[in-house]
């Protein structure tokens, strides 16, 4: 019997293979490779093909090695003040989901830390030092803000979602919650609320904005409206239990709440439905953030709406152009209110 058979082209294994197949140095495969302009376009796109051809790909940490870069952006949850609080959380995974699609995107991978720090702790230090990260987004200050303002004066290529203050250093996006507090608040006394709770734990930053937009608005109104708060934990593990205990201490005469998340606002609503009380008839509710689920609860969920995918994708811009070395300044998006069944 006679025939040919059909050889698969040799697979191979390095640049100097390559190189010495294509008839040029491992310098000018290197180059073509990369795309470079300094090799001319017909030899760039020959050794691309015979790249192709003999299944080479160029190994990604060398080239890594060589350029100083990792290709791999940290992304940091710091739990300081709620360190039950988990990655699976509905606002964390929201965040991640838009993060993750900016920078894949643009060709990086995400490494992902949840942190829980101790006082005094160089927890920030040791992850920038690391020398596995091209840059840092940091989901949240908790309640690191100076750990961060002692990082961000060493290590530029660091954006971190949260509350600006003046004079900070750190560059931040994310939302005014003062401002979201007072829309909060002003929709409930406008529905004729004056008897009012707030759910949140202000450890936090945003929270404790939150809270005291909230105050603003009550003290503008001149209702003699009242306002009690309940430090909620935002752990889902602790909230329900926490929630329920609340609901049973506080004034009956309570007619609107506003929930320092979405979250904490979809627990209070079950809760409230367990107990007999209905929303909005006897107690409106208000919350943050606008996470689809929102409008999954039964009534849909009013909310002060935070443009999270937004502010994702000013995050990924942001952390790009300071890793380039541009100086970036902060961003301060406005939030909208969001009226649906529950107020």
């Amino acid at each position: 019997m006679s025939g040919e058979i059909d050889a698969k082209p040799r697979r191979i294994r390095n640049i100097s293979e390559l190189a010495k197949l294509a008839g040029v140095s491992a310098g000018t495969v290197s180059r073509a490779l990369a795309g470079k302009d300094l090799v001319n376009s017909q030899t760039r796109e020959r050794i691309q093909a015979l790249a192709r051809e003999h299944g080479f790909r160029p190994n990604q940490m060398a080239s890594r090695l060589r350029t100083g870069q990792t290709g791999v952006i940290g992304v940091v949850i710091p739990l300081g003040h709620e360190k039950k609080q988990h990655i699976s959380d509905p606002f964390f995974m929201t965040m991640l989901g838009h993060l993750a699609d900016g920078l894949t995107e643009v060709g990086y991978d995400l490494m992902l830390s949840r942190v829980i720090p101790s006082d005094g702790d160089d927890w920030l230090e040791r992850i920038v030092d690391s020398g596995m990260l091209d840059g840092v987004v940091m989901i949240g200050q908790s309640d690191q803000f100076d750990t961060i303002e002692r990082t961000a004066e060493v290590y530029r290529p660091l954006v971190v979602w949260g509350t600006r203050r003046s004079g900070q250093r750190h560059c931040v996006v994310g939302t005014d919650s003062f401002v979201g507090g007072e829309l909060a608040v002003r929709h409930l006394l406008a529905r004729g609320r004056r008897k009012l709770a707030f759910f949140g734990d202000t450890k936090g930053l945003e929270i404790e904005q939150r809270l005291a937009g909230s105050r603003s608005a009550i003290a503008q109104s001149g209702t003699g409206a009242t306002l009690d708060i309940y430090p909620t934990h935002l752990s889902q593990q602790e909230m329900s239990e926490q929630i329920a205990a609340d609901l049973d201490a506080m004034d009956p005469a309570i007619d609107g709440i506003f929930a320092a998340s979405d979250v904490i606002a979809m627990g209070t609503l079950r809760l409230l439905h367990e107990r007999g009380r209905k929303v909005p008839e006897d107690v409106a509710i208000v919350g943050f953030d606008d996470l689809p689920l929102a409008t999954q609860t039964v009534p849909q969920l009013t909310t002060v709406r935070q443009d999270i995918a937004g502010g994702a994708r000013t995050l990924v811009t942001s952390l790009l152009k300071r890793i380039a070395g541009d100086e970036v300044p902060s961003t301060v998006m406005t939030p909208t209110l969001v009226v649906r069944e529950s107020a």
